[in-house]
């Protein structure tokens, strides 16, 4: 079975509708990379240099420092498919990402998009 698409992708084409998305929301790019340093393990530094030097989607979570356990605790739709439903790793990692930028844009508190002890 040929890989999808997105895996190819740069993760920098898509950040930016990442950020566009939350910000039409009166979110900031800060949160988005919290977001996405929370989920991955990068730091601002590496995120930036993931960001610069244009890595594919795939690469990105390959090479992503420490992804967070908390992650499957991320459940829910989206593209029509339940997060919690997908089978492929790399894919699974990107819907996660996916739906946390859903929950950033839908007003929902940084401590839940996080997944903090405190916020149950």
């Amino acid at each position: 079975m040929p890989k999808h698409r997105i895996y190819t992708m740069s993760f920098a084409s898509v950040y930016p509708l990442y950020v566009a998305k939350a910000e039409k929301k009166q979110r900031t790019k800060a949160e988005v990379d919290e977001i996405v340093c929370w989920l991955t393990g990068y730091t601002q530094e590496q995120l930036d240099a993931q960001i610069a030097n244009q890595t594919d989607f795939e690469t990105f979570f390959a090479d992503a420092p420490h992804m967070n356990p908390a992650r499957s605790l991320i459940k829910g739709v989206v593209c029509g498919v339940r997060v919690e439903d997908i089978a492929e790793p790399t894919m699974r990692e990107i819907r996660y990402l996916d739906k946390l930028v859903d929950e950033l844009a839908r007003g929902k508190a940084m401590t839940k998009i996080l997944r903090t002890p405190d916020s149950a």
